[in-house]
């Protein structure tokens, strides 16, 4: 088993029976006490952020984690599937579990799960940038363009974007997965 000597940032750890990842620690030896460790935690399945302290030296358990490429195949009502590129192996995630991110994705497209050891799924992680075709646009009246204004588009996934108003049908976009924002324009 691993002490608190072997943490690092980003590892993913078991801790009060829950998983967490490291966000920060730092070894304190204060005067005449013992030496302690002072973890920041954020809790993997809430997101919440916990502080605690542990005595140094103190037992942790590691989680071992593997990335998985995996195909995203299609959404069927609230479930989204993907197939393991090498094991062919199907995976079947509800909406909530893989987050508003994969409403950027088109079928086929490659993205990455993070899995722990009973093969079980604990996170999607879809590509960074996503070049989408707008599919609807509203016509942008003579005179608003001389101001940033945006306006709503529909994309091929069915996703609604804000985009500058200069945006029209047919144009290929950009799109940050991680926040939901438009970038720019794609090149053809």
């Amino acid at each position: 088993m691993a002490t608190t000597s072997d943490l690092q940032r980003g590892m993913l750890i078991r801790y009060n029976g829950t998983l967490h990842r490291v966000v920060e620690y730092q070894h304190i030896a204060p005067g005449n006490w013992r030496a302690m460790v002072r973890m920041k935690l954020k809790n993997f399945q809430t997101g919440k952020t916990v502080e605690d302290r542990v005595r140094a030296g103190a037992d942790i358990e590691i989680v071992q984690t593997e990335t998985r490429s995996a195909q995203y195949q299609y959404k069927d009502g609230n479930m989204y599937h993907f197939m393991d590129t090498e094991t062919y192996d199907q995976v079947a995630l509800s909406e909530e579990f893989v987050g508003e991110s994969m409403q950027f994705v088109k079928e086929n497209e490659t993205v990455e799960l993070l899995v722990i050891e009973p093969n079980q799924v604990i996170d999607v992680t879809p590509p960074t940038f996503v070049n989408l075709v707008v599919i609807q646009a509203d016509v942008a009246v003579r005179g608003d363009t001389a101001t940033s204004i945006n306006k709503k588009v529909t994309l091929e996934t069915g996703a609604q974007l804000d985009v500058p108003a200069f945006i029209k049908e047919g144009d290929v976009i950009r799109v940050d997965t991680r926040t939901g924002i438009y970038v720019d324009r794609a090149k053809a």
